[in-house]
């Protein structure tokens, strides 16, 4: 790997997003998947000013083993008028078993005076002493200077004083932070450039870094700006996460200096893994997966209009900026009233299905898929109803392993209770008539439960199966309560999971086609036949 720090802050900068709250057994499992994606610094937290972050440290000396990455301890400076070696705050940075510490400094002027209530003066004696009691109790030191491009466009001297003052008491990396993330690309660059230049500082070892935030939508592209002026150290976040609108995302930060500009920064193996570590991650925080996140999103690589996909039939390069495998990613098509032949092609040759040589075939399935996206279908987002539909048309009879003869819900609600819904299903499946009666808290909750209970017995498998996902979308507003509705369900068997769609006036008969859709889609999944074995598929 280059001489190029990775420092990821996920662990504190990123746990300050609304919404988000890391347990320390997140925490940590969190600091192993950064290890598997070979970041060089993880910052664990704030020992001594939150609990948890101090419980981080004393676990992660007997439970974090890390290959790649070391450990950060984030803090601050001394108070003013407080010697170092006595402030309770700088010993818990000193015991928290961290070989590297980073301290933030206040680099504006104005932020020393209004918020810490102190000099300028006494604020640059709290950096070196910090620095310097720290150093000399065997501990690596990094320096963030907070507010460094807001404060140096008010007084340029003084936020260049903090940071000369930092590297002169053995700070290794001077990391400029656009704390409110206002800073535009051209401004970091130039700003950078400038510190880099900076007598007292260019003789210095330390080595300049970047920390940016994404209020002006800009902080990945501010972080390669400074990279360009000849930082050598970028901060970040995995999946962008971070106060307001988060930080720069530390997996689109690699994966363009890596693969764009040549900077070789995590094993090329660790790399491939960026997509699956991102979502692994998003399970932890329980933060949803970001579909449009670069490199590492659902929709990264994924292509709709019917001239891309006729392009991308030729050579996926035409429309990809890079190989989606590097970063471990996959090229998707997606169907759609869009969709032209070619679309057509490539989602059957993704799902194993070559209609290449069957131009009857393809138009087919290409004029069927315009004509139900025009009713309200959606096969984009709906890739399991797709497939069932091509099968249908491939092998010329749709995959059905049970006949609904009938289905009915009933609603109980009465004062001061909660409602209760109850269904019954009355279907055939393995050659025998079954009714079932399911309740449920609703509706589809409960015609799930009947549906299983009748085809349970036929089909043991569908006990494995877990409705995950239910959406509703109104698609003609101004028909108010008798518009025509879409209903999404995603289902789940552990291992992966597939969505189905139904269009309907009835929300719940609209909900029901879409359940018997994602259930079939399950036993084709799972290779049952039509007679209720496991074993050849029966389509």
């Amino acid at each position: 790997m280059s001489d190029f720090h990775v420092y990821d802050t996920t662990l504190r900068d990123g746990a300050q997003q609304e919404g988000l709250s890391l347990s320390v057994d997140n925490k940590l499992t969190i600091a192993r998947h950064l290890d598997e994606l070979g970041v060089g610094y993880i910052e664990g937290g704030w020992p001594g000013a939150n609990p948890k972050d101090t419980e981080f440290f004393a676990r992660a000396r007997s439970e974090l083993h890390l290959r790649h990455a070391t450990l950060a301890a984030f803090g601050a400076t001394r108070r003013a008028g407080v010697a170092a070696a006595d402030d309770p705050l700088v010993a818990a940075l000193r015991d928290s078993g961290a070989s590297v510490v980073t301290l933030v400094a206040k680099s504006h002027d104005r932020h020393v005076e209004f918020a810490l209530r102190t000099t300028l003066e006494e604020n640059l004696a709290m950096v070196r002493d910090t620095i310097e009691h720290l150093r000399s109790c065997g501990q690596r030191v990094f320096l963030d200077a907070e507010h460094f491009f807001d404060g140096y466009r008010e007084n340029p001297a003084y936020a260049i004083e903090v940071v000369r003052t930092a590297a002169e008491a053995g700070a290794e990396v001077l990391a400029l932070c656009d704390t409110n993330g206002g800073m535009l690309p051209d401004h970091v660059g130039e700003v950078v450039d400038t510190v880099l230049s900076t007598a007292g500082l260019a003789g210095t070892t330390a080595r300049v870094g970047i920390h940016c935030h994404n209020d002006a939508g800009c902080a990945v592209a501010n972080t390669l700006a400074a990279v360009r002026a000849g930082a050598t150290h970028v901060q970040g976040t995995l999946n962008g996460y971070g106060e307001r609108t988060g930080n720069a995302d530390l997996l689109t930060v690699v994966a363009n200096l890596q693969l764009k500009l040549g900077h070789a920064l995590v094993p090329e193996p660790a790399l491939r893994e960026a997509t699956r570590i991102a979502h692994a991650v998003s399970e932890v925080t329980n933060v949803p997966p970001y579909s449009r996140q670069p490199y590492v999103g659902a929709s990264a690589f994924t292509h709709k209009a019917g001239l891309h996909a006729s392009a991308i039939k030729v050579d996926p390069n035409l429309y990809q900026h890079t190989d989606p495998e590097l970063v471990g990613n996959d090229m998707r098509l997606l169907v759609s009233d869009m969709a032209g032949r070619a679309s057509i092609e490539l989602k059957g040759r993704e799902l194993g299905y070559d209609l290449a040589g069957d131009r009857e075939l393809v138009t087919r399935i290409t004029e069927r898929v315009k004509e139900l996206e025009s009713r309200g279908y959606t096969f984009e987002a709906a890739d399991a109803s797709f497939e069932l539909l091509l099968i249908e048309e491939v092998e010329g009879v749709r995959p059905t392993f049970f006949e609904v003869e009938s289905w009915r819900v009933i609603t109980d609600s009465r004062p001061g209770e909660e409602a209760v819904s109850e269904a019954t299903v009355k279907l055939r499946a393995g050659g025998e008539r079954t009714i079932v009666t399911g309740e449920g808290n609703g509706p589809v909750n409960a015609l799930d439960s009947a549906l299983r209970g009748a085809i349970g017995q036929a089909y043991p498998i569908v006990d494995k199966l877990d409705l995950i996902d239910y959406r509703v979308r109104i698609l003609e507003a101004g028909h108010g309560t008798d518009a025509v509705i879409r209903v999404l369900i995603e289902l789940s068997d552990g291992e992966e999971s597939w969505e189905t769609c139904g269009v309907g006036h009835n929300i719940v008969e609209a909900s029901f086609e879409a359940l018997v859709d994602g259930v079939t889609f399950g036993l084709v999944r799972g290779q049952v036949s039509q007679g209720g074995q496991v074993g050849e598929q029966a389509t």
